[in-house]
């Protein structure tokens, strides 16, 4: 499981070096095959290759008629690409999420249970709430851990 904040640099080639704490979890795994995509743009989100696979399975049990499942692929994979982690621990980011989501320098590596997002760091931060979680969203958060 992925958690925590890791800060680190996107280098010249496009190229993340994963936080050793997330590589770690990946080798003992012996994952090295990953799908790295975006839902909104905003985020490069980095999926081991098998974790998803088990997404691709759900979609799969959907209806192909389903337009949100449609438009889900359509998003998925126009910023997505399946990459191999080289021999140091990096992991080339497609370039047209790079370019969209502003990945080209200081990003925040968090991990988010089954995968690893990927921020502009001054972005992020400058959207990051100053008051921290609103009452609304800590209820809402308290009622799904108390369930």
């Amino acid at each position: 499981m992925f958690r925590g904040n890791h800060p680190a640099k996107i280098d010249e080639k496009g190229r993340l070096k994963m936080p050793a704490a997330f590589k770690a979890l990946m080798d003992a795994q012996s994952v090295t095959q990953f799908f790295v995509t975006s839902t909104n743009g905003k985020r490069a989100e980095i999926w081991p290759l098998p974790e998803w696979e088990k997404v691709e399975e759900r979609l799969a049990s959907a209806s192909a008629l389903d337009d949100a499942v449609e438009e889900y692929l359509n998003v998925v994979n126009y910023y997505g690409q399946q990459v191999e982690m080289d021999n140091q621990g990096r992991l080339l980011l497609p370039q047209i999420l790079r370019t969209k989501a502003s990945l080209d320098a200081e990003v925040t590596v968090m991990g988010m249970r089954t995968f690893v997002a990927v921020h502009n760091r001054e972005i992020f931060e400058k959207e990051l709430p100053a008051e921290g979680l609103s009452d609304e969203r800590r209820k809402r958060v308290a009622a799904i851990l108390s369930a």
